[in-house]
């Protein structure tokens, strides 16, 4: 698929580890159908938070400070 795009041709390039280089840069496959709807996730609850923190092995208040817009609750 690289060598399809030509993707060197815009100055991207792969890392050892298949990582795109300039960081900035973006690809995917995206697919379409008429009857394909979009849908919004709700806002998380602290139980929800501490879970994710708990399984990633981080601080609550550093998961809270990344998913701010997200939260049902105010972080305090």
């Amino acid at each position: 698929m690289w060598r399809l795009l030509h993707a060197d041709k815009a100055g991207i390039t792969l890392t050892e580890s298949l990582a795109m280089e300039p960081a900035a840069s973006v690809s995917g496959l995206y697919f379409a159908h008429e009857k394909a709807t979009y849908f919004a996730t709700g806002k998380l609850n602290k139980d929800q938070v501490v879970d994710y923190a708990a399984r990633k092995q981080m601080d609550v208040s550093e998961v809270e400070r990344w998913l701010g817009p997200n939260l049902a609750y105010d972080a305090e």
